[in-house]
């Protein structure tokens, strides 16, 4: 059945408001009719199947039949801190860095970073990433949708990183030297309820004042496997293994 996030306050006891672009998804692509079901997702995370009662023309009204007992999410709350890389690749670690179960991208204007952020256009940019995630998370079947924040500097990631218990950053040179730090051996003292961030620089990797600046604020750097990655596979490479460790490795 299609998956649709629909946002807290089109939901009135058992009954569910779908509008705009949803509503015409529905209507005009899916072809849906009154009688069909579909599922339905709060912004707390909880699933619902519904039916269809009536289709309109900017609006779609459902009824709750059943909740669902599902969770797809990571056990542990994971940020990617995403260096802006150049060309579409951003939109491709966003849809899967979905998949892969990410809470947050925190769009980062790294030291290397080639592309420069217009702000002028910051808004429907944005705006057009939102809708990568949100469709992305409909296609895996998410609880929630992963949170997007604006491009920001090192200081302000490092001031919104004080809550975290565990901060990384995938850095090249632990995967030149016998002597490295594995993404692995940080897992291993990670509970469930913690939290994690990790950043990853953009192609031209970080600049020694973002390792020094990282460093002094309690940011360990990790390998990611013995091979140089690409900005767009190391942040992938990441999540893929705190999915295996947390939800395939320690839980089954």
């Amino acid at each position: 059945m299609q998956r649709y996030f629909v946002p807290e306050n089109n939901w009135k006891e058992n009954s569910i408001k779908i509008k705009d672009e949803d509503a015409h998804h529905i209507a005009r692509v899916m072809r849906c009719n009154p009688g069909d079901k579909i599922v339905c997702v709060h912004p707390d995370g909880q699933v619902a199947k519904c039916q269809i009662h009536t289709i309109e023309k900017n609006e779609v009204n459902v009824q709750i039949i059943e909740w669902l007992d599902e969770n797809t999410e990571l056990p542990v709350h994971v940020t990617i801190v995403q260096g802006l890389p150049k060309g579409n690749k951003l939109e491709f670690i966003l849809q899967k860095g979905t998949e892969l179960g990410a809470a947050e991208f925190w769009l980062w204007k790294s030291d290397r970073s080639i592309v420069k952020w217009d702000d002028k256009k910051s808004a429907q940019k944005i705006k057009r990433y939102c809708k990568i995630i949100k469709e992305a998370s409909e296609q895996c079947h998410r609880n929630k949708i992963p949170n997007l924040k604006e491009p920001m500097t090192i200081d302000q990631i490092i001031q919104a990183s004080n809550e975290y218990d565990v901060k990384l950053f995938a850095y090249e040179e632990e995967a030149r030297t016998a002597d490295y730090v594995s993404l692995s051996s940080h897992l291993i003292e990670v509970s469930s309820d913690n939290s994690i961030i990790i950043c990853i620089g953009p192609e031209g990797g970080l600049s020694s004042e973002e390792v020094s600046t990282l460093k002094k604020n309690h940011f360990i750097p990790v390998r990611l496997g013995p091979r140089i990655l690409r900005t767009e596979t190391a942040s992938l490479y990441a999540l893929a293994g705190i999915s295996y460790h947390f939800e395939e490795l320690r839980w089954n």
